[in-house]
């Protein structure tokens, strides 16, 4: 499934992985592709699958002439040895009815390599929230009962929100209730996959709604940062800080190239 660029030895024992949903609004991807370039992160693989639709494209991260013309697929691998890092960025689709093998052959890959920690970047429907989801911020976590142990207490430091549980038969019987992620894509799929597992994972998610999804990506990575301190602002504080992460090259594209102006 893994496959490792030339040259590269990959050793991801004790890394922390952040992996991407493919969810509304795509937040979690530009999530991702906002920690990828302002880490400048080095590709070290990719991962070959049947389940994620095919595509290639330009270099993302280009800053120069010279590696603009490096290609991407769907779903690559960036690492940061010095900080125990490792990203996954998916970058198309999931294909229908193989959302079940993509989750199957990922958790495969996270238990072979022995990655110390792993967090789903998501989100959600907004629209589809109950009414203890709308108070207070529009974040949600989850944890596996494999790193709950860990970090259940950070969490509650940080005055972060569980994901609600929601009635399983709404207006019909209020006793039985079940996680629901609505737009989460294999967000839910794989948690509960990590809690079969004994996997370490926990899920960071933000309500949204689609459109323009760039303010939603900058707050996700604001919010995963007061826990994992990747960046820092110049007074050393850790909470908001949008101006420090390094926008894409590719990001200039992300609506289009514009109207052509031989149109008018």
């Amino acid at each position: 499934m893994f496959v490792p660029c030339d040259n590269i030895t990959s050793d991801f024992r004790d890394f922390t992985l952040i992996l991407p949903a493919v969810s509304v609004g795509n937040v979690g991807q530009l999530a991702a592709d906002l920690i990828i370039s302002t880490l400048d992160m080095t590709k070290v693989g990719y991962i070959y699958t049947d389940c994620l639709v095919p595509m290639v494209g330009n270099n993302p991260y280009a800053t120069s002439e010279e590696n603009a013309q490096e290609l991407s697929i769907n779903a690559e691998v960036y690492s940061l040895a010095a900080r125990k890092l490792t990203v996954v960025q998916i970058r198309s689709p999931v294909i229908k009815n193989k959302s079940r093998s993509l989750c199957q052959l990922l958790i495969s890959w996270m238990k072979k390599n022995g990655f110390g920690r792993v967090i789903i970047l998501s989100s959600s429907h907004a629209y589809q929230r109950d009414d203890q989801q709308l108070l207070g911020i529009p974040f949600r976590y989850l944890l596996t009962p494999a790193l709950q142990s860990s970090v259940g207490n950070l969490m509650q430091k940080l005055n972060w929100k569980e994901m609600e549980q929601m009635a399983t038969y709404p207006g019909i019987s209020e006793t039985e209730k079940r996680i629901v992620i609505p737009g989460g894509g294999i967000t839910k799929i794989l948690y509960n996959y990590s809690c079969t597992e004994e996997i370490p994972l926990a899920v960071l998610l933000k309500f949204c709604s689609e459109g323009d999804n760039v303010p939603d990506a900058f707050a996700l990575v604001d919010y995963l940062n007061e826990w994992l301190q990747l960046v820092q602002s110049a007074n050393g504080d850790c909470t908001v800080i949008s101006s420090k992460w390094k926008v894409p090259s590719s990001w200039r594209l992300l609506f289009g190239s514009g109207l052509p102006p031989a149109l008018f």
